[in-house]
């Protein structure tokens, strides 16, 4: 049956590593967390090795494991799983899909891990009942997904839905994808912080006290430069999501991340950019909501590439 369904979750992002084994209705029963350990060499098995290990702290037996999804940073080729994340500098081309297969002795599938908080949400969060989602993730990068009529839409190379690199400045700033203008350039915590703190926000303090999670914190306790960068993020993220809308027709927008965690002092910015800017009837409808599972999100949903492929699978 379904529900006796057991399968090994893995979410990677930039700065952590998630591993958990879920069930067929998407609980997870149990997770490990740790620190990205990224190590600055252009030697990518350390960090595979890191993931491995912290998969070894899981008491499941893998005997009872149906298979492996995986939620990466991209970019990635996809569906073989090749990665090559942008805030993952020692995972250039690096085989993760095949590699984690052979390791674990398991079928394996992958996708970006916006993506997988996108299936996450759609199933289990807070896009439940609605057929037309995008979910995003804000956090150390800006990423999505997208499932309309109720399955999860790939695109031609498995990056639709891909919010972050959407243009929403026409002259600044630069992103590293080399790009100009993308909301990721604007939004992610990493350039929040950097915004800031050349406005004046935490200038005597060292590089890893001026994060994008202390900036939420200092906008939490009225420091107005670190509002002010909020707010700047969130009407970025408004009108990012206005065009999305407009394009695509979508019931709901649900957002996690780190720096969701802000709540209404990007949430309220954001609404207002995005209402500014929804002007046919049938986009005005549209939610945007904080994600409903939190940080289980990315394993929830990268779980279900497994559970349910009928809806969230094409790759193979």
């Amino acid at each position: 049956m379904q529900e006796q369904q057991l399968v090994l979750a893995i979410d990677i992002g930039g700065t952590k590593l998630a591993v958990g084994v879920v069930d067929g209705e998407g609980r997870v029963l149990e997770s490990r967390r740790a620190p990205n350990p990224n190590p600055p060499t252009d030697d990518g098995e350390q960090l595979l090795r890191a993931l491995l290990a912290l998969i070894e702290e899981l008491t499941t037996d893998r005997a009872e494991l149906s298979g492996v999804g995986i939620g990466c940073g991209g970019p990635m080729r996809w569906p073989v799983g090749e990665v090559s994340p942008l805030n993952i500098p020692s995972w250039r081309d690096f085989p993760l899909r095949a590699r984690l297969a052979e390791e674990l002795k398991l079928p394996a599938r992958i996708h970006n891990d916006a993506v997988c908080v996108a299936i996450a949400e759609h199933w289990r969060g807070a896009g439940v009942g609605a057929d037309n989602v995008l979910g995003m993730v804000v956090s150390t990068g800006v990423g999505g997904g997208l499932i309309l009529g109720g399955r999860l839409i790939d695109g031609a190379s498995g990056n639709a839905g891909h919010i972050g690199h959407a243009i929403v400045h026409e002259h600044e700033p630069v992103c590293r994808c080399g790009a100009i203008g993308c909301l990721e350039a604007i939004a992610s915590g990493p350039n929040l912080a950097a915004w800031a703190f050349r406005q004046g926000w935490r200038t005597g303090f060292p590089v890893d006290q001026r994060t994008g999670r202390d900036l939420v914190e200092d906008a939490r306790r009225g420091d107005p430069t670190a509002v002010a960068a909020l707010n700047r993020a969130g009407r970025a993220l408004g009108i990012g999501i206005a065009s999305a809308t407009t394009l695509c027709d979508l019931d709901v927008v649900a957002i996690g991340g780190g720096i969701s965690q802000a709540g209404p002092l990007l949430f309220d910015p954001l609404e207002a950019s995005l209402r500014e800017r929804v002007g046919l009837d049938f986009a005005r409808s549209v939610r945007v909501v904080p994600a409903g599972l939190g940080q289980e999100s990315g394993l929830v949903g990268a779980a279900a590439l497994i559970i349910h492929p009928e809806r969230y699978w094409s790759g193979d």
